[in-house]
């Protein structure tokens, strides 16, 4: 199993250099082989990291090829291994758990306080509508400690969120099973009416909608929020 799993990472640094994945359409490397292998792409991003590393790491490369070690223990040395220390970081880690290899790459790897600098004036958060006007796509990144309370906040606030009833029979349980994706929109949605309520400004959430009389008498769409922004439903 080992000697399988060096090929394929091998096959990874092969399909890297040489460009295979770009005509794929893949933002980059780590998420076509997360597409290729079906894992998630901290696990491609892990893989990928290992393929680079390994050509460099003989004992290491020779340690995993013979089962000596597994693949997890291996994605955590190549993190942070050099040919100057590899020899005694196997021998160290035939004995520990992967958990403890990481935990030692995790302190190896952190950053220091210019590149901690760095990666906080990185954060950023883009949005912009789609389908004429009738969906809005967020995309944005945040370093870690900003990330987690995100992440915390939206995840708090998706289990604290009421169960999604039918239209027809408010008395009963949705038919649908709402996805935990579902829960995190709506939690977002949640957290900024929550926000925005606590303004003092008058004119915080003012929203202009035009709507003409004869579409107020239709169940359809045809409001439109200011400016241009399609409303495919609207209460009466």
């Amino acid at each position: 199993m080992g000697a399988s799993q060096l090929r394929l990472l091998e096959a990874i640094a092969e399909c890297e250099s040489d460009g295979t994945w770009r005509a794929d359409g893949c933002r980059d490397f780590p998420h076509w082989i997360s597409a290729q292998l079906g894992i998630s792409n901290w696990s491609a991003q892990r893989w990928v990291a290992a393929a680079e590393s390994l050509p460099r790491l003989t004992q290491v490369r020779s340690a995993f090829g013979s089962g000596a070690l597994s693949i997890d223990k291996v994605l955590e040395l190549s993190r942070y291994a050099t040919p100057e220390t590899e020899c005694r970081l196997v021998a160290w880690a035939k004995r520990v758990t992967p958990a403890t290899i990481r935990r030692a790459a995790d302190v190896a790897r952190a950053p220091d306080r210019k590149e901690a600098i760095e990666s906080d004036k990185c954060r950023h958060l883009d949005y912009w509508w789609t389908d004429d006007g009738r969906r809005l796509w967020l995309e944005g990144s945040w370093p870690s400690d900003q990330g987690a309370v995100i992440a915390k906040s939206l995840d708090r606030m998706a289990g604290r969120l009421p169960d999604i009833v039918d239209d027809e029979n408010d008395s009963e349980p949705a038919s649908f099973e709402v996805s935990l994706g579902t829960r995190r929109a709506d939690a977002l949605v949640a957290l900024a009416s929550h926000r925005i309520a606590e303004d003092a400004d008058a004119n915080r959430a003012t929203v202009v909608v035009h709507v003409d009389a004869e579409t107020l008498g239709l169940d359809r769409g045809g409001a439109e929020i200011h400016p241009y922004t399609e409303v495919t439903g609207i209460d009466r």
